[in-house]
């Protein structure tokens, strides 16, 4: 009897083991390369500590980050990150102007022939007034700002509310009209920083879209230009642009962040984001349902890729010449996956300034300088709920506070503006637009709890500015 027991625990536990070795195998590469690529670009797009970036960011995002053990290369520009040291491997590597990119079945001399031809720009910052330069006089406000009361709301941004919290917000800029009236920055950090925007990027995807559309003609109520979907018998060739747009294309794609999950899967382990989530079944018919999707995101990322020259220099150039540099957004980079094509989902990095240049540019419907960069009408139809989302809350590529159809006080934040609209990243990024309040508010964080509000802060800041 007891050898019969010493077998079965013995089964039991080589069971267990066996199955902890699976669930590493395959949860490891996640960790590792989100550990690779993050560290990375904090480090040589950021210039951050790569210890400090490891124990205060990345380690308290997952409990599978414990086992990681990162480790940068000065002289190539990359960070390699691995389980115990050497189980599972990522490595991560930084190009200019590109910013990092997850090594996934690809090589550095691969990589860097896909800058081949890539112009880079260099610019001075002015001092003239934000937004044409970088002077900033919070000395003298508009009469209707209360010091007071803004710099309070301000202040608790910045501050622990309990003793375990995790709030760890980066940066503030509060813009009133066109100027700024509130800035402030944690240590380590300043109007030069740039800072990770996470889904804040999908917004800027949006824009890049309607500049195609203005500029080349992009119809996107056509079907989507994909080519694994040109069959006409395949259901898919019936998703348009526009759905994808409005997260109503019915691809299969769960936006969970942690092992054996798809958003997961495609940040770290797909050498083509795009690929990955165009080889999606359908789970619905098109246009019936809203998923929040990365996915379809990148998609759409790869859809600009391609008709912008089809390549990773022909995007950038794009990008640069016909939106950030025109609205004086310098910083802004959106990193590559490694086939080339922008991830337009999750990786745009800008100073907190460039993102309320973004935030006044969307404010003014797409106008900069009086030229017209978004078509007429653009604005408008991406801030209309699309009609799938329960409560108004999405529209194509941005979060809205429109609330339900019937009952608009049944929205995302209820003390807020019904006006309101925002791009929203992961760790608490956002930056909202509030055109009844003619006002734009950017923060940027590290967040790793539920201790920060964006209603709670926003609705602080609008207390302390008289309305109308």
């Amino acid at each position: 009897m007891k050898r019969k027991m010493k077998w079965m625990f013995g089964m039991v536990f080589l069971c267990v083991m066996g199955f902890g070795i699976y669930f590493l195998d395959g949860a490891l590469p996640i960790g590792t390369g989100y550990s690779a690529k993050y560290i990375c670009s904090q480090v040589f797009l950021a210039g951050k500590n790569p210890d400090q970036v490891f124990e205060k960011d990345v380690k308290p995002t997952h409990l599978l980050f414990q086992l990681v053990k990162p480790v940068v290369d000065e002289k190539n520009k990359t960070v390699t990150a691995a389980a115990f040291g050497f189980w599972k491997p990522m490595t991560a590597m930084y190009r200019e102007e590109c910013g990092c990119t997850l090594m996934v079945n690809t090589d550095r001399d691969k990589l860097k022939k896909q800058m081949n031809n890539m112009s880079l720009y260099e610019f001075k910052r002015s001092d003239e007034i934000w937004p044409k330069g970088e002077g900033v006089d919070l000395d003298r406000l508009p009469e209707k700002v209360n010091r007071e009361k803004l710099k309070k709301a301000i202040d608790e941004a910045f501050t622990e509310p309990g003793p375990g919290t995790e709030r760890n917000t980066r940066a503030i800029v509060v813009v009133l009209g066109d100027r700024i009236i509130a800035e402030q920055y944690a240590p380590g950090n300043d109007k030069d920083t740039p800072m990770h925007g996470w889904s804040m990027s999908k917004s800027v995807t949006n824009s890049l879209v309607g500049i195609l559309a203005k500029e080349k003609g992009l119809d996107i109520h056509a079907p989507a230009p994909i080519a694994a979907w040109k069959n006409p018998e395949d259901p898919r060739h019936k998703i348009t642009l526009d759905m994808m747009l409005r997260m109503s294309s019915g691809l299969a794609f769960e936006e969970v962040y942690g092992p054996f999950k798809d958003a997961t899967y495609m940040l770290y382990t797909a050498e083509s984001m795009a690929d990955y989530a165009v080889a999606k079944p359908l789970v619905a018919d098109p246009d019936t349902v809203w998923n929040y999707s990365s996915g379809t995101a990148n998609i759409i990322a790869r859809i600009v890729t391609d008709q912008s020259g089809g390549s990773l220099s022909g995007y950038h150039k794009f990008a640069k010449e016909y939106l950030f540099n025109k609205i004086g957004a310098y910083s802004a980079v959106i990193e590559p996956d490694a086939s080339g094509s922008f991830v337009g989902s999750s990786y745009m990095f800008a100073t907190a300034r460039d993102w309320a240049r973004f935030g006044l540019f969307l404010k003014n419907k797409g106008v900069w300088n009086n030229e017209k960069i978004l078509p007429d009408g653009w604005m408008e139809y991406s801030i209309t709920p699309t009609p799938q989302a329960p409560i108004g809350e999405y529209g194509a590529l941005f979060w809205l506070n429109a609330g339900e159809k019937s009952n608009p006080d049944h929205r995302k934040f209820p003390s807020l503006p019904l006006d309101l609209y925002y791009c929203g990243g992961f760790n608490g990024q956002i930056v909202a637009v509030i055109p009844s309040r003619d006002m734009v508010v950017v923060r940027l964080g590290v967040t790793h709890d539920k201790s920060w509000s964006h209603e709670a802060f926003i609705r602080q800041v609008l207390d302390s500015i008289e309305a109308g």
